[in-house]
């Protein structure tokens, strides 16, 4: 990593992992807020657990570059077309922080009944060693990190990051491999929502 990020006034050093955060990332959040809610095409996934189907408490959409497609939660999902104002963002992601970006995984919390359970961003398709970048819209939500089991960061306490409306969590390599994340219910919250800049390898 370079070590420009450590000058960073949100840098996050933990043991396997090193994040940046920056509460006033998107200039104009209410107006992207809107223009996701409203034009993007939403859909509601289903998860195989324990032999059952499961709707996904959230909506999910999956956009990027032309032929792009990506496989989360057990099923195979191709890229829709940049939504307006989302280039605009990798673009900046790749002139502030150096981060190359070809989709972004889009998921709508409808209110605080919506949530995320723990997982990390491991995909294949990501390669080893991936950049997260995640962009937070609509209400304040708590993004929950815990250590995985019997790694280097086992010893390290869980974290919370409360995520602003326009925010950026910039989650560095090596975090996937040694931390997973999630996103708990808060009943008395509104709509979120998140946006996940990744790099598919092809």
């Amino acid at each position: 990593m370079s070590n420009g990020y450590r000058d960073h006034p949100g840098y996050i050093a933990l043991a396997g992992a090193e994040l940046v955060y920056q509460a006033d990332f998107v200039a104009d959040p209410n107006a992207l807020y809107r223009a996701l809610r409203e034009n993007v095409d939403w859909q509601q996934s289903k998860l195989h657990i324990f032999g059952r189907w499961r709707l996904t408490p959230r909506l999910v959409s999956f956009v990027g570059d032309p032929g792009l497609s990506y496989r989360y939660s057990g099923q195979s999902h191709r890229a829709t077309v940049w939504p307006t104002g989302l280039a605009e963002l990798r673009e900046r992601l790749a002139k502030e922080y150096q981060c190359e970006f070809n989709c972004a995984l889009l998921n709508y919390y409808r209110d605080g009944r919506d949530s995320m359970g723990w997982h990390t961003d491991n995909e294949p398709e990501l390669g080893p060693s991936p950049t997260i970048a995640s962009i937070s819209l609509g209400d304040c939500r708590d993004f929950r990190l815990r250590p995985k089991p019997g790694g280097i960061a086992a010893e390290e306490a869980p974290q919370t990051i409360a995520l602003q409306h326009g925010s950026l969590l910039l989650m560095l390599p090596p975090t996937q491999a040694h931390w997973q994340h999630s996103l708990p219910r808060r009943v008395e919250r509104g709509g979120r929502i998140n946006i996940t800049f990744r790099q598919i390898i092809r």
